[in-house]
């Protein structure tokens, strides 16, 4: 894989995760507004990171190979 595909794959991942924690940021300020209890919690947002593969280890691993 050149360096280019893997910058744009994990460009893409990162994309991903946005619009995933922004739906989720989203949901939770529905809830809030309501009165009731968020849906995701600090550690679903750092899952989500992990899902992605964008934790420091999994990026070194990509670019190194």
């Amino acid at each position: 894989m050149t360096p280019e595909v893997k910058a744009a794959e994990i460009n893409a991942r990162a994309a991903r995760a946005v619009v995933k924690a922004l739906g989720m940021y989203s949901e939770n300020m529905q809830r809030q507004a309501r009165g009731h209890t968020i849906a995701y919690d600090d550690a679903a947002f750092f899952k989500l990171v992990d899902a992605e593969g964008l934790d420091d280890d999994s990026i070194w691993r990509m670019i190194e190979s």
